[in-house]
């Protein structure tokens, strides 16, 4: 069992068995580990903000607040990175480093792999701007009434899964144009939400505004990985700044 499993699994044995509680020897039995390690693990889960305490004498042992702990619960990548980006907008207020801690709880509970793939996602999700005023848009559509801009799942896929996309997109001065993309990743702005894509019509790294993509198909055709760095990334807005996950 890796760290951040056994992590996981010694708050489900104190919240099995609260509030009674479970001795260090009795845990490194279980967990087939010295006493030692189980202390730094516990000591770890302390620093994060887990409710668990000692109780002192010879049928003490490490407690924790069932109360105030959360039962098994599996989060995808995808939603881990959702919860990433919506923390960036508490970035400066008192419940930043709150937010922060509730991050690392929740990727202390998913599996190696999927906490790998949210790392890898994250990398690929970029904010220019204020980050407070992020958010959904609204967008005239033909007949001149207003809806909020949403994103097409073929998109959300697509760039989790580098599949090649079709898109009919009309830029800034209302040119019309088909284009085949690569997708990269997301640029979030003051100005909207972005795909961040390598477009094989004009050759190079593009940002298209999502409230400018009339239509789009995905291909069975998946991208070789493109390593792309903020350089290359030209915004108009100011400084790029990369998601951190970790």
């Amino acid at each position: 069992m890796n760290r951040t499993d056994r992590l996981y699994a010694l708050v489900e044995e104190l919240r099995a068995v609260s509030p009674r509680p479970r001795s260090a020897t009795w845990l490194a039995r279980r967990f087939e580990v010295s006493v030692r390690t189980v202390e730094r693990d516990l000591g770890a889960l302390q620093q994060s903000g887990v409710p668990i305490w000692a109780e002192p004498g010879r049928t003490g042992g490490y407690c924790i607040d069932r109360d105030r702990t959360l039962p098994p619960v599996n989060f995808t990548p995808s939603e881990a990175v959702s919860v990433a980006v919506a923390l960036q907008s508490t970035a400066g207020s008192p419940f930043e480093q709150a937010g922060n801690a509730a991050l690392r709880k929740l990727l202390a509970a998913m599996r190696d792999d999927d906490t790998e793939s949210a790392g890898d996602l994250a990398s690929r999700v970029h904010f220019v701007g204020a980050l407070g005023a992020l958010g959904a848009r609204e967008t005239s559509d033909r007949d001149g009434s207003h809806a909020e801009a949403g994103i097409p799942v073929a998109i959300v896929d697509a760039v989790a899964s580098r599949h090649v996309l079709r898109l009919g997109y009309r830029d800034r001065a209302g040119n019309a144009t088909r284009r085949e993309v690569e997708p990269l990743g997301y640029i979030g702005a003051t100005s909207g939400w972005y795909l961040l894509a390598w477009c094989r019509l004009r050759h190079g790294i593009r940002a298209f505004r999502f409230d400018r993509i009339e239509r789009v198909t995905a291909t069975t055709e998946v991208a070789s990985p493109r390593r792309v760095t903020t350089e290359e990334i030209q915004v108009p807005e100011g400084d790029l700044r990369t998601l951190a996950l970790f």
